[in-house]
């Protein structure tokens, strides 16, 4: 037997937007699907009591975590833009290439503006205050 290559196999198709918008739309949520252990391990320190909350805190306010947590915030982001895209999808809008490239874009779009913005409301401490 020859060595065939398994369908589908990505060295037949054609890189596309569509193909990248999917990926990572499914990379986001398992990323969010992982950043759900941050959550529930501030929301326990938090049930926990004072000392446990701010033993997080210390934690949660260090330059890595914060990294990671405008990682989650894209993520987040980028899978609510791309969930709504879907949504187009499902109510039988937006599936003409034209159409779909073109919503790749927009949500990629929508996406950066909302990062940027929420990204400087959460962690710029002069945004914070009153």
């Amino acid at each position: 037997m020859g060595a065939r290559p398994l369908s589908p196999h990505l060295g037949i198709y054609r890189f596309m937007y569509t193909m990248v918008a999917s990926f990572a739309h499914r990379a986001t949520g398992v990323a969010l699907a992982a950043g759900l252990i941050v959550l529930a391990w501030w929301l326990t320190a938090l049930a926990n009591g004072e000392t446990s909350y701010l033993t997080a805190l210390g934690w949660l306010v260090t330059w890595p975590v914060k990294v990671l947590l405008f990682g989650l915030l894209a993520a987040f982001l980028y899978h609510l833009a791309n969930g709504v895209r879907h949504l187009a999808w499902d109510a039988d809008y937006g599936f003409e290439k034209r159409q779909a490239r073109r919503s790749a874009w927009l949500v990629l779009g929508v996406v950066v503006i909302a990062v940027a913005v929420f990204g400087y409301l959460l962690f710029c401490p002069q945004a914070q205050q009153p």
